[in-house]
């Protein structure tokens, strides 16, 4: 390992808690697959549960033609279900083993059952569901269907039950952040279902240290993605409806303490979600994988949690709106340090949607492979932000790793000023201040840098944005009536740049580069 290497290696693992070090090297020496663990015998006799959905989940199977799509890529089996299926990448196969086609809107009972038995016949040869994530996810869809459906059959029920004691044997402390709060909502769907009282106690256990240190002040779920967020509180709010259809048997503090998180996260939720309904595409967000904001805020409201109306504070992201436009300002550190998986190299980005449509976008993602597109996707020139001689704010890797990163000090905030700095490019000398003020109809962005040197300030136009024309200082957006002019500038430029519109999917767009050296000040009029 060269000298670089070993720094960024060391500049990740410093941040990692001693539970994640452990417990990665236990589970390294340990045999981690279902089928070499001892069996349990399920409970002779446990009541059957109500289940009533209130969204189901996306459409992802077709039973005329054994068709699943997931990540926007169509496979056929035909006569016979792979369910270790590997050429699309580990995550398409994960969602294949997630099971949430279960739970979409034309699922039959017959067809559903088909799809389980396969997959219980199957079961000592899977390899990738066989792991914790995907645990977690398939034994909520497993309860949520087989209790809608009233069915009880004793080998499903067996291949469940040995499921939900391996997770709970085999959490995911290694990696924490959503993971570990997955595995605690399975555990309480798991409990219920077979009214196991030590699955419940080891469920309320994480699920109450999980989110008084997931969920922060202003309702954010910590890794600050809004996609993220959307699929944590759906998982909430079922687990509320969960506790609250099937009431007979436990009674204890439970449901008063997650209604608690869920009204803090609404209010996060419908502080961030623009009015046409879509989130600002930051921190490994991208389309038709959660839930909609509308579709929560009616679950939300199904379920009685009100929106406390927090202010946005602790996630470091601030929304403006006005009659115009709404402005979305990320001024927070990547979060959380130990976690840091879903974490872009963004300081200072920001999203604006003028008469309710996205004119400049973060690029969002495309795919979590390892590889060029999904290293260049968490860069800094795909954001919203300026990058200096070519470095990095923030050092990402790796796939989900994060090495040295930029820590940010916002200096002065009000109504209408946010100041801020962050210390990203300390490795080359270089401070980064940004200042970003508004009106009704103005937005002045000014960049400051302490010392010379080659900085570009970079906007990426959504894909429906036409190219402006260039007059002078001034870009002009005849279509929508928008005006954009720099100072202390020597280059404009406009290039193609590719905006995701979901995984595998991705649409040409507009990039703005303006080159500058010690400061720059952007208007923007609308």
């Amino acid at each position: 390992m060269d000298f670089l290497r070993l720094k960024l290696f060391i500049n990740t693992v410093k941040y990692l808690k001693a539970k994640q070090v452990f417990y990665r090297l236990y589970y390294s020496l340990k045999k981690r697959v279902l089928k070499n663990y001892n069996r349990k015998e399920i409970p002779l006799t446990y009541l059957p549960i109500i289940w009533q959905n209130s969204i189901n989940n996306y459409t992802s199977f077709d039973i005329s033609s054994l068709k699943f799509n997931f990540l926007n890529i169509s496979h056929f089996f035909y006569d016979d279900i792979n369910w270790n299926y590997e050429s699309y990448g580990k995550l398409w196969t994960y969602n294949l083993n997630y099971f949430d086609f279960l739970n979409q809107d034309n699922i039959s009972r017959e067809d559903g059952l088909l799809l389980v038995r396969d997959f219980v016949k199957k079961k000592d040869s899977i390899i990738d569901g066989s792991e914790p994530y995907p645990i977690s996810l398939r034994c909520i869809n497993w309860v949520k269907f087989l209790s809608i459906n009233n069915v009880r059959d004793r080998e499903i029920d067996d291949v469940l039950y040995n499921d939900l004691i391996f997770l709970s044997k085999n959490l995911e402390y290694h990696l924490l952040g959503n993971h570990l709060l997955e595995n605690a909502f399975s555990l309480l769907f798991g409990s219920y279902y077979f009214q196991n009282k030590k699955l419940y106690r080891k469920s309320i256990k994480l699920l109450k240290e999980e989110l008084n240190e997931q969920i922060l002040a202003d309702g954010a779920h910590f890794e600050l993605s809004p996609m993220y967020h959307q699929i944590l509180f759906f998982r909430l709010l079922d687990c509320i409806n969960l506790i609250k259809l099937n009431n007979f048997w436990i009674k204890d503090d439970l449901l008063i303490f997650l209604k608690n998180k869920a009204s803090l996260m609404y209010s996060w939720l419908e502080s961030i979600t623009y009015q046409n309904g879509d989130i600002p595409m930051v921190n490994d967000s991208t389309y038709n994988i959660a839930p909609t904001s509308k579709k929560l805020f009616n679950y939300a409201k199904k379920m009685g949690i009100l929106n406390i109306s927090k202010a946005l504070s602790d996630s470091g992201y601030r929304k403006i709106t006005s009659k115009k436009y709404e402005l979305f300002i990320d001024v927070g550190n990547i979060g959380p340090d130990y976690q840091p998986g879903h974490s872009h190299s963004d300081t200072f980005n920001f999203e604006l949607h003028i008469n309710k449509s996205p004119f400049f976008v973060d690029t969002g993602i495309s795919t979590y492979e390892k590889n060029t597109v999904r290293q260049n996707e968490r860069g800094t020139k795909s954001h919203n932000t300026i990058m200096v001689n070519e470095k990095e704010q923030t050092e990402t890797w790796g796939g989900f790793r994060v090495g040295r990163r930029a820590r940010v000090n916002i200096t002065k905030e009000n109504d209408f000023k946010i100041e801020a700095q962050h210390d990203g490019y300390k490795c080359i000398g270089i401070n980064h201040k940004r200042t970003f003020k508004w009106n009704i109809d103005d937005i002045e962005i000014k960049d400051s840098l302490n010392k010379d040197a080659r900085a570009k300030a970079l906007f990426h136009l959504h894909s429906k944005v036409l190219k402006p024309v260039a007059n002078y200082n001034e870009l002009i957006f005849k279509e929508i009536g928008v005006h954009m002019s720099f100072q202390n500038h020597s280059k404009i430029e406009i290039q193609p740049y590719n905006l995701s519109k979901g995984f595998n999917t991705t649409k040409s767009a507009l990039l703005i580069s303006v080159s500058f050296n010690k400061k720059l000040t952007t208007k923007i009029r609308v």
